[in-house]
């Protein structure tokens, strides 16, 4: 039975330096969320017959985003591929987004209804257009959905955190 799917995540935790409570609370959503509902079709690898599920580890080095693709829902799966993708553009959505959500978590603790709205709007928009452009560097290699989008960029921002 085909499914073109993620049914495991794994981050690279040697990548990530530090994460505070906010971020380790994004991250199990992001992760949760992902795993519940995702639309992930790697092109080559369905070409070739392995339909998925798929297990997916993501790291960072050297400015790119490595993320790794294996089969087998039960963690004894083969690695089917590497996708590489420069994380060039996303220098600027990644900070913006770091940005955006400090003033959220600070918004949270101290600011009115309306003024955590308003950030929440801005760091959705911020989130959105990260995800859009997830999409796009993505197109030809992943059919993907943009709610996954928006999960793997929240992950990808969580592999940016240093100390």
């Amino acid at each position: 039975m085909d499914q073109p799917r993620i049914s495991h995540i794994e981050l690279d935790e040697a990548t990530i330096l530090s994460r505070n409570a906010d971020i380790e609370q994004e991250r199990r959503v992001a992760m949760f969320d992902l795993i519940e509902d995702n639309t992930f079709k790697p092109l080559r690898i369905w070409e070739a017959g392995f339909h998925g599920p798929y297990r997916l580890r993501l790291s960072v080095s050297d400015g790119r985003l490595i993320m790794d693709i294996s089969n087998g829902a039960d963690g004894q799966g083969e690695l089917l591929e590497s996708l590489v993708l420069g994380l060039g553009l996303f220098r600027r959505p990644i900070r913006e987004y770091f940005a955006i959500c400090e003033s959220y978590y600070q918004a949270i603790r101290k600011a009115t209804a309306q003024e955590i709205e308003t950030i929440d709007m801005a760091r959705r928009g911020i989130h959105n257009r990260a995800s859009e452009l997830l999409l796009e560097r993505l197109e030809g290699k992943v059919e993907t959905d943009f709610a996954t989008a928006r999960r793997l960029f929240t992950l990808i921002c969580v592999l940016h955190i240093r100390a």
